[in-house]
């Protein structure tokens, strides 16, 4: 067992203590796909009242931009995956440069979505604003761009906060206080990392493939 790992007074044992930590993940992964949720639902009762202006709307975002950035989340989702596979192998060396790929493809995100933002403002196009070209003032337009950025804006804050715990978690793995027989905090941001992943593939085509 890892250097890290202790069995805490209120767990008989690591076996219990582990299986405590998986499902506290997830019944706040269940949490997080209730935020999420409520917050697509809201997307589609107004696209359904706007279809014509969401779909005109989604077109000035930068497809290029957001095709990108879903590779590199799925790319990422592979490199954790391994990255917990190589652990549990010994392959430690392996397994922490996996994780610092998935590391700098969380980065990579965070700079590809900045850059689209930044091109979105230049543009004119704010949450709640709408766009000041026209057809885009109309009704509808305002409320397109300002989910675009929350749900956006919300998924990015997921990604900088699995990020940083990948970097910690890969810190600990080239330090060896992740073992073999102790990979728990791994497995359970690695299930908050695919979580990440999954509402990404929710929001692209929602964004971004507008029709």
């Amino acid at each position: 067992m890892g250097i890290g790992a202790r069995v805490e007074e209120h767990f008989q044992d690591f076996a219990q203590q582990a299986h405590a930590a998986r499902l506290g993940m997830w019944l706040f992964l269940a949490t997080e796909s209730l935020l999420f949720g409520v917050l697509l639902i809201g997307y589609a009762f107004y696209r359904s009242l706007f279809p014509a202006v969401f779909a005109l709307a989604s077109r000035r975002l930068d497809i290029t931009l957001g095709t990108a950035n879903t590779f590199v989340l799925i790319t990422s989702s592979f490199t954790v995956a391994l990255g917990l596979h190589l652990l549990r192998a010994g392959r430690r060396a392996l397994a922490a440069a996996a994780l610092s790929i998935t590391v700098a493809l969380a980065v990579t995100f965070l700079l590809v979505k900045g850059f689209e933002w930044a091109n979105d403002f230049r543009e004119g196009i704010y949450p709640g604003t709408g766009s000041p070209q026209a057809p885009l003032t109309a009704p509808g337009a305002a409320l397109f761009y300002t989910l675009y950025f929350l749900m956006g804006g919300l998924h990015g804050l997921h990604v900088m906060v699995g990020a940083g715990l990948l970097a910690w978690l890969d810190a600990r793995t080239i330090r060896g206080s992740l073992t073999p027989e102790y990979t728990t905090p791994l497995e359970v941001v690695a299930l908050y990392w695919h979580l990440v992943d999954i509402i990404w593939i929710f929001l692209y085509p929602l964004l971004y493939l507008v029709t």
